[in-house]
């Protein structure tokens, strides 16, 4: 019984623990995902290196962008950050 008085501190630790650190970075990765999984041609984004551009096309693990001057660039999924604006088609 003693044992179990000591450990329930610790637990009570790891539960806190959990609900305001693990789970929230699990629901932002999941977001994330979701965000990259759904790009599509049209797309304005913005990529974690903070570089701004149009997909024009999405293969299975990578994507192609314009930037501003027509350079034509390709990325990992991984790599965009966020979209700004969806394409309307």
């Amino acid at each position: 019984m003693d044992t179990l008085v000591g450990l329930l501190p610790i637990i009570a630790m790891f539960a806190v623990m959990w609900f305001f650190i693990i789970r929230p970075a699990q629901k932002r990765q999941k977001t994330t995902s979701q965000m990259q999984n759904n790009l599509k041609r049209g797309d304005d984004i913005i990529t974690v290196g903070g570089l701004h551009a149009k997909v024009d096309a999405v293969d299975d693990q990578t994507i192609f962008v314009t930037v501003a001057d027509g350079t034509r660039l390709q990325f990992e999924r991984v790599a965009v950050g966020r979209v700004v604006s969806e394409s309307k088609v």
